[in-house]
């Protein structure tokens, strides 16, 4: 065991998934520094439920598709506890509209991706520099990069082109960290939310209950932050020791092919 608790960096943590992730991992003892782009009501809530669990909480101001930020933003990171043992990726951006992939505009192609894949490479390759070089005691706990991509990674949704585009990138992109650093006993894992239960998906709330009901997911019901939350606080604690690089479905069966 080791002599004090780990300690995770949860970027977009303030409400959602990244609520529901924070909460999971206090609960499985680690100390959070949160990441978002603004400091509001809703992340005043997420800090006190952190501190309800008994786990100490900070918060770090920025937006990782601003590369340039990434440096200052994860020396508060470190500094708030003095390391940084997991990293995970959670902050994205959904389409602002759903509609014909053949009427993607470049604006919100270079706006998805620059968010949810170029600022979460560069943010991890930063992270990862940082972890190679920090000196660490045999008691130390294990350390492991998490990357939420989604369903779509896998599962084509033209009505958000380059969404689906972003996400899929993570899945190479947690595979090529992966090979990097297992060597050096950091693990990275990507999980895959399907249907979950957030502002994020508000918009299409109506056609989204509607599959449910009509059986898109074995398990007929909404996922719940909750849901993503334990999953990643498993991984984060290296619940699979003998396991890099892989999918974790978090999704209701959704991703299963079904005759």
């Amino acid at each position: 065991m080791s002599g004090r608790p780990p300690v995770a960096l949860v970027t977009g943590g303030r409400r959602g998934i990244g609520r529901g992730i924070a909460c999971a991992m206090a609960d499985a003892g680690f100390d959070l520094v949160i990441n978002d782009i603004e400091y509001d009501a809703a992340t005043t809530e997420t800090l006190e439920a952190i501190a309800a669990t008994g786990r100490r909480a900070r918060f770090v101001l920025g937006d990782i598709a601003d590369i340039e930020s990434h440096e200052p933003m994860l020396e508060q990171a470190w500094s708030s506890f003095g390391t940084l043992d997991v990293l995970v990726n959670n902050a994205g951006v959904q389409v602002k509209v759903r509609g014909d992939m053949l009427d993607t505009t470049p604006e919100s192609y270079d706006r998805l991706l620059d968010t949810n894949l170029r600022g979460t490479f560069f943010l991890t390759q930063r992270v990862a520099r940082r972890m190679l070089a920090e000196k660490r005691g045999g008691d130390a706990p294990p350390r492991a990069i998490v990357t939420i991509s989604s369903i779509n990674a896998g599962v084509v949704g033209p009505n958000r082109a380059e969404y689906c585009i972003s996400k899929a990138g993570l899945t190479m992109m947690t595979q090529l960290y992966a090979e990097r650093l297992a060597g050096d006993d950091i693990m990275c894992y990507e999980v895959r939310p399907g249907i979950i239960e957030t502002d994020m998906t508000r918009p299409a709330r109506a056609r989204y209950e509607q599959l449910i009901a009509e059986g898109i997911t074995p398990v007929k019901r909404w996922g719940r932050p909750e849901d993503v939350g334990r999953t990643v606080a498993a991984l984060a604690s290296r619940a699979l020791p003998f396991n890099t690089g892989a999918a974790f479905f978090v999704d209701g069966g959704l991703h299963m092919k079904v005759l």
